[in-house]
């Protein structure tokens, strides 16, 4: 079993190995306003989310077939939480062209936490936002080194950075 999205950084499960991969159909956005673990329901963060169309980098983990009922069970604890997810096989390409199914949570568009929105609106969501992870903001700037780990450069989210920061 793969998984696949936004537990580039903490993936919080025991897995066989790691590397990167790519998901075509569904891009990374900013677009689930964080009501608990990056923000609080009056001043929601703002963190990322596999929306419809595009494609993007990310890491996949290896689960043992052993292991899978109790990652699976603990990916929903975390990821489910409020339900703006749906958990679900999606084909992913690894570095040397094999495509296999990875377990991914994409963003349900008609979702209360579902967000869309200029980038002014996103920048107040990512300064406000504080939850029982932390900083929105430590948030979208872990994210940004781990895909630089990946060799993934995000213009548009590090330039996003630099305007929470005040430095644009």
């Amino acid at each position: 079993m793969f998984a696949y999205g936004s537990l580039m950084w903490r993936p919080d499960f025991a897995h066989q190995g790691s590397g990167p991969a790519r998901l075509y159909g569904w891009h990374r956005a900013l677009c689930v306003l964080s009501t608990h673990y990056r923000g609080s329901p009056e001043r929601p963060g703002l963190v990322l989310g596999l929306d419809r169309g595009g494609s993007c980098v990310g890491r996949v983990f290896r689960v043992a077939a052993a292991d899978w009922a109790g990652v699976r069970a603990a990916l929903h604890a975390r990821e489910l939480r409020t339900g703006i997810y749906d958990p679900r096989f999606l084909p992913v390409r690894l570095e040397g062209g094999r495509v296999v199914p990875a377990y991914a949570f994409v963003v349900i568009r008609d979702h209360p936490q579902y967000w869309r929105g200029p980038a002014e609106g996103a920048v107040r969501l990512i300064r406000q936002g504080r939850g029982a992870n932390g900083a929105a903001r430590d948030y979208l700037a872990s994210t940004l080194a781990q895909l630089e780990a990946l060799g993934v450069t995000d213009r548009g989210l590090r330039r996003l950075l630099r305007r929470v920061d005040g430095a644009v």
